[in-house]
């Protein structure tokens, strides 16, 4: 099992990066909170702590390796639990992560359903299961200290959640709704709820 990799990043997309390892070259996917610390990443050398798993129809003998990875062990060990949540997985936990570890540890600990269902493909059904199986795991989770990265101090990370999911519910696609909110950051502007960062986007569109 491949646990850690260390190479340097060729691509980054909206759900995965390519990884060159020295004459290889590793497809990577990553969930959205880590996508953002990489943004500026690409042609450096990172690690990632990685899960593996096989993604395909076993009775029909059609299984693609895939590997998953995250800027720390701690981050990968909450994935990996997250997804033996009934009714998650790794696909529908790799859409729903769009918010740091410790913030949704926090959703969890607190019992907060309603926080829970406006994670993406998490419906309130879910919410309540996530609750009941990890709400006496997550406290270490939960008071993980926020890692510093390329998502200004002055943008709230759960602002830019939410503007992502207005953002995906007025039509854009997920890589285009990437690329505009990164834009939007870059910009260096403070914006104080979704409303204001939602108006740069437009903004800078128009002009």
């Amino acid at each position: 099992m491949i646990t850690k990799v260390t190479g340097t990043v060729v691509t980054l997309g909206g759900g995965n990066l390519t990884l060159a390892v020295g004459a290889f070259e590793y497809e990577v996917l990553i969930p959205e909170f880590t996508r953002r610390h990489l943004q500026e990443k690409i042609g450096k050398e990172i690690s990632l702590h990685t899960i593996e798993y096989l993604e395909g129809n076993p009775m029909q003998g059609r299984l693609t390796p895939r590997l998953v990875g995250f800027l720390s062990a701690i981050e990968r060990e909450f994935f990996e639990m997250f997804c033996q949540v009934d009714g998650v997985g790794v696909k529908k936990a790799l859409r729903a992560m769009v918010r740091p570890v410790q913030e949704v540890a926090q959703l969890i600990e607190n019992q907060d359903p309603k926080g829970l269902s406006g994670l993406p493909g998490v419906g309130p059904a879910t919410a309540e299961r996530i609750i009941a199986k990890l709400r006496r795991k997550v406290p270490k989770f939960a008071l993980l200290v926020a890692r510093d990265g390329p998502v200004a101090a002055d943008v709230e990370r759960d602002v830019v959640s939410e503007a992502f999911e207005v953002l995906r519910a007025l039509g854009h696609s997920e890589a285009e709704s990437h690329r505009l909110l990164d834009q939007a950051i870059a910009r260096k502007k403070k914006y104080k709820d979704v409303e204001a960062l939602l108006h740069s986007v437009y903004e800078q569109r128009q002009s």
